[in-house]
C-alpha cells in the first residue's frame, strides 16, 4: 500500500475515532447528570450562564427540571431555563418555559417575572417597523397581563413603558403605510390609515403628523370641510408643533382656515376635544 493510499484511509479512521470519543463523552455526561445532585447541576448551569454559554445553561437547567421534577430545584431550574433561553435569543423556548412556570406555579413569587419574561420574548422581536405586527399585539397583550395581574411588582413600571413603546410601534406602522398611499395619490386608502392613528392611537407621538397628512389628503380630494377640521384639531392640541405650521400654510394657501366645519368623523373628534374627552 502506498503512503498516499494509507493517508486516505487513515483520515476517515481518525474521524470515526474522534466522533466515537465525542459520542461517548456526551453519553457519559448524561449518565453523570443522572447521578448528580440537583443543586450541583444547577450551579453548573449558572457557571455556563456566567461564561456566556446561555444555550448550554438552558439545557442544564432543563435537566434539573427533568431529573428532579418534584423538587424545589425543579421550580428554580424552570424559571432560570426561561431566562437562559431569552438570553440566547431563543424566544420560542423562552416563551414555552415561562408559560410552563406560570401554569405550574401561578402563586409563586417568581410568577410575575415569568410573565414579564414571556412578554419580553415578544417585545424584543418588534424592533423593526416592517416586522410582523402579530408580535406587537402579542407583546401588548402579555405586557398588559403583567400590569394588571402584578401591579405592585417591580416589573409593572417597566411593562408600562414597554407597552407605550409597543403601542407607538403599531401607530408607526399605520403611518408608514399611510405615507406610502399618500405619495402614490391613493388618497382614500391613505386617509383610512391616518384615521386609524387619530382614532385608535391618539396618545402616541404620531398623532400630529397623522392630522397633517389628513389635511393634505383631504385638500387633494377637494374635501375642504374635513381638511379644515383636521387642521383645527391639530391647532387645538398641537399648536406648537411644526406639523401645525405646515398644515396652517397649506390651508391658508388655498384661502382656508383651520376651523371646524361640516359634520363628519373629524367634527365629532373636534367636539370631544373641546369637552376634554379626546387625547
Amino acid at each position: 500500500m502506498t503512503g498516499r493510499k494509507a493517508g486516505r484511509i487513515a483520515r476517515p479512521l481518525i474521524a470515526l475515532t474522534v466522533a466515537g470519543i465525542l459520542a461517548a463523552c456526551g453519553s457519559d455526561d448524561e449518565i453523570a447528570l443522572e447521578d448528580t445532585a440537583p443543586e450541583t447541576i444547577f450551579q453548573r448551569a449558572e457557571r455556563e450562564l456566567a461564561r456566556g454559554d446561555a444555550d448550554d445553561a438552558a439545557r442544564l437547567f432543563s435537566e434539573v427540571e427533568r431529573l428532579y421534577p418534584f423538587s424545589e430545584w425543579a421550580r428554580r431550574g424552570l424559571i432560570m431555563q426561561a431566562f437562559a433561553y431569552h438570553q440566547d435569543k431563543d424566544y420560542e423556548n423562552a416563551r414555552a418555559s415561562a408559560q410552563r412556570f406560570i401554569d405550574f406555579y401561578p402563586a409563586d413569587e417568581d410568577a410575575a417575572y415569568a410573565q414579564y419574561l414571556l412578554a419580553l420574548s415578544y417585545y424584543d422581536q418588534i424592533d423593526q417597523v416592517g416586522r410582523d405586527q402579530g408580535l406587537t399585539f402579542q407583546a401588548l397583550q402579555s405586557l398588559r397581563t403583567v400590569i394588571e395581574r402584578y401591579p405592585d411588582s417591580e416589573y409593572a413600571r417597566s411593562s408600562i413603558l414597554k407597552f407605550d413603546l409597543a403601542f407607538d410601534h403599531l401607530a408607526s406602522k399605520e403611518m408608514e403605510i399611510g405615507r406610502y398611499y399618500l405619495k402614490r395619490k391613493h388618497y382614500p386608502a391613505a386617509i383610512n390609515r391616518f384615521r386609524a392613528v387619530v382614532e385608535e392611537f391618539q396618545t402616541t407621538t404620531h398623532t400630529p403628523e397623522a392630522l397633517l397628512r389628513l389635511v393634505e389628503a383631504y385638500l387633494a380630494l377637494g374635501l375642504t370641510d374635513e381638511a379644515q377640521t383636521a387642521g383645527a384639531i391639530l391647532g387645538y392640541n398641537f399648536q406648537g408643533s411644526p406639523f401645525y405650521d405646515d398644515a396652517f400654510r397649506q390651508l391658508t394657501g388655498q384661502g382656508l382656515a383651520p376651523e371646524a366645519a361640516g359634520s363628519g368623523w373629524l367634527k365629532s373628534i373636534y367636539d370631544r376635544t373641546l369637552r376634554g374627552r379626546w387625547l
